[in-house]
């Protein structure tokens, strides 16, 4: 009997061992997936902040390249950066007007003399002069007043084409003088105020009597800064300006082509 008892015991012992251990899994099991959920809801909270904080500091590059070159012209002095400041604003205001008006002269020459020929075979002179005056550009206006001269003569109506066409040349190079001028002037205001704030360099040196890098570094800085924002205007006109200039350069050649093609359509009219 009482081996019976001892036998139970031992069984109801090994019973409870063994529901332990597995409960213990089971609260492991348990913890072990509640640490993964709780790692990926810390990475989907800190995602955010993240992007947010990359956000934030380009933000702030972009804000302090703003500052930066605010404060480099404060540096370089109210009065030369503002002659430089101005030299870019009416150099650029010109250079986009006459980059408009060229492109609004701009015109398709062969079509044009295909429709002056088509009018002068069906309705003669005042047909072809009317296709010019509903043409814009210059060479309709270069083509019109060849038209309108030519009952006086084919030399007369060629000289007319070459003096008009002069006119409309001179009218295409409007403004060129000024932008050229905003050139020179933009690295000369950055060279004087290189010379003025090298001078300040010295006068402090000679107000203090001691040669310090603080009070050269100063009028240097000036100096450099002055300078650099001079000759980045004008290389940025000059840019505008070449491009005004071989675009003029391109009119001017189409036109004289057309005149002569003009040239040609009315001598084979006066023949007929």
């Amino acid at each position: 009997m009482k081996k019976l008892f001892a036998l139970v015991a031992v069984f109801g012992m090994l019973l409870m061992g063994a529901s332990t251990i597995a409960f213990a899994q089971d609260v492991d099991d348990t913890s072990a997936a509640e640490g993964v959920d709780t790692t990926a809801t810390m990475e989907e909270a800190v995602a955010p902040a993240l992007d947010q904080a990359d956000e934030t500091a380009e933000t702030e590059e972009q804000v302090s390249l703003h500052k930066r070159v605010k404060q480099k012209f404060i540096e370089g002095g109210a009065t030369f950066m503002g002659f430089v400041l101005l030299c870019l604003i009416f150099g650029l205001a010109l250079c986009i007007e006459r980059i408009i008006y060229l492109n609004l002269a701009t015109t398709n020459t062969n079509k044009l003399l295909k429709k002056i020929e088509d009018a002068l075979s069906s309705g003669g002179v005042d047909a072809a002069k009317e296709v010019c005056r509903n043409t814009r550009g210059p060479v309709a206006s270069i083509f019109y007043q060849g038209l309108d001269r030519a009952d006086q003569g084919i030399e007369v109506a060629e000289k007319a084409v070459i003096s008009y066409g002069g006119v409309q040349m001179g009218l295409m190079e409007k403004g060129l003088s000024w932008i050229q001028l905003f050139i020179s002037i933009a690295p000369m205001l950055g060279f004087m105020g290189t010379v003025i704030g090298m001078i300040a360099a010295f006068d402090s040196i000679r107000i203090a009597g001691d040669v310090s890098p603080q009070l050269v570094a100063s009028g240097i800085m000036v100096a450099l800064i002055t300078t650099v924002s001079g000759l980045i205007v004008a290389i940025i006109l000059q840019l505008f300006y070449n491009y005004i200039v071989a675009k003029i350069d391109g009119l001017v050649n189409n036109m004289e082509d057309a005149s002569i093609s003009l040239i040609d359509l009315l001598v084979k009219h006066t023949k007929k």
